[in-house]
């Protein structure tokens, strides 16, 4: 009987360990299901008139990135423009406070997780800024007095309020409310509806969902994207009369990281205005020893490139999942070890640790070359995805994480890089991405 029991117990953990294992990943899950928005389309069900002047998307074409998952303060997330008004702020403060939408206003806070008298201090710590990826998003419609929540996928120039932590919080043209999105990057099936056309430059690859910086930011660093060439540093709650512009041409050095852990390793690179990326199929944790960088330290990278850490003992193979968005205001997620950031500047030589910064392609051993932007149109084709800003090249040779599977054409990259030179320096941020993506399209 002793026997029996020992067996009995031992087939329970057994089943126990396959069925955790069966729920991680499941392949055979159905998909979920996120519906394409893509830039300049009215919403069907806005919360506010997109007549009205709230905000202006722009013309940008999807960046290459490492990694389906992207921290809020990962270089070359989201680019700027020195116009104004691609989020008019004040106005959506206006419309939110007027006595007449107080309805349209609690189904606003009730979203974000705040308070109607929280409203004019939430804006206020908010940023503009245009995606420079096609960004999965936790969206939301007007309907009946309330906030019905959708998965969608922004298209890359869709302009946005970030918070502190460099999260998704506003769509501008229409000022519905965005939470981050909690599905699995890998298991989506994204439908074109509703006068939502497959766009220009749309890849799999370049499918990003954000995950929210692990310290507020006081500064963000953006990419021009009238110009490349031109980094913005745009302190966080306003929105560009006191921007400082920066040379995304800089060069950076990639510092001696091996025998750090990959947290540390990620925020230094962040610090150097360089992006991190990694061996393996999902995000090393924090505590992860690296072994080895590629390029190696010493190596000059444009800004906002990546670097692919490799860590010790690394075997993960994890689905990729954002964290679920905390339940009571504004998204937070501290740090998984000491932060010391550095004192912010507008302006001064070197990046700083205090902002996101901008993005390159995964490339790290050829020369950069330039070529101009062009705009996104509705059509069903998928050229080439650009490069990051600062430089380009074509794919590594050594295989690094994406988020998606490679596309069924071959895929060039290219950045324009034509500007002077500026005043003042990019800040730096901490880039978190993903394995390999299963995603159907409709």
């Amino acid at each position: 009987m002793q026997g029996a029991g020992k067996s009995a117990i031992r087939n329970l953990a057994v089943l126990l360990v396959f069925l955790l294992a069966l729920s991680g990943c499941d392949r055979n899950t159905p998909l979920l299901v996120v519906k394409a928005v893509a830039a300049g389309v009215p919403s069907l069900a806005p919360f506010f008139d997109e007549g009205s002047g709230l905000g202006h998307d722009g013309a940008v074409r999807t960046q290459a990135v490492q990694g389906s998952l992207q921290q809020g303060d990962t270089p070359g997330l989201y680019g700027g423009t020195r116009k104004p008004t691609i989020c008019d702020v004040k106005q959506l403060k206006v419309f939110l406070t007027d006595p007449r939408n107080h309805q349209k206003a609690q189904a606003w806070v009730d979203a974000l997780n705040i308070t109607t008298d929280e409203i004019p201090g939430y804006l206020d710590r908010l940023t503009p800024v245009l995606l420079r990826h096609d960004t999965l998003v936790k969206n939301h419609d007007y309907k009946k007095g309330k906030a019905v929540p959708f998965n969608s996928l922004l298209q890359a120039g869709i302009a946005v309020l970030v918070d502190e932590q460099g999260l998704p919080a506003v769509k501008c043209s229409c000022g519905n409310p965005l939470r981050p999105f909690t599905g699995d990057t890998n298991r989506i099936s994204v439908k074109f509806e509703d006068g939502n056309k497959k766009w220009r430059g749309y890849e799999r690859s370049s499918v990003v969902a954000v995950q929210p910086a692990p310290r507020k930011m006081q500064r963000l660093a953006l990419v021009d994207v009238d110009d490349p060439a031109l980094g913005i540093n745009r302190p966080v709650g306003t929105t560009g009369a006191h921007d400082k512009t920066f040379d995304t041409r800089k060069q950076h050095a990639v510092p001696e990281l091996a025998g750090t852990t990959f947290g540390d390793a990620s925020r230094r690179l962040a610090d150097e205005g360089l992006a991190v990326g990694y061996d393996g199929k999902a995000r090393p944790p924090d505590d992860a020893r690296v072994t080895a960088s590629d390029p190696p330290a010493g190596r000059e990278l444009g800004f906002g490139e990546y670097v692919t850490l490799s860590v010790a003992g690394e075997t993960s193979e994890g689905c990729t999942t954002p964290p679920a968005p905390s339940t009571s205001g504004p998204y937070t997620a501290p740090p998984s070890s000491p932060v010391s950031p550095s004192s912010p500047s507008s302006s001064g030589p070197g990046p700083s640790s205090s902002a996101p910064t901008s993005s390159a392609p995964p490339s790290s051993k050829s020369p950069p070359s330039s070529a101009p932007p062009s705009s996104p149109s509705t059509t069903t084709s998928s050229p080439p995805v650009s490069a990051p800003v600062s430089s380009s090249a074509p794919p590594p040779s050594k295989p690094v994480t994406s988020s998606a599977p490679p596309p069924s054409a071959p895929v060039t990259t290219s950045a324009p890089a034509t500007s002077q030179p500026a005043s003042s320096a990019p800040a730096t941020s901490e880039p978190a991405s993903s394995g390999p993506a299963s995603i159907a399209i409709t």
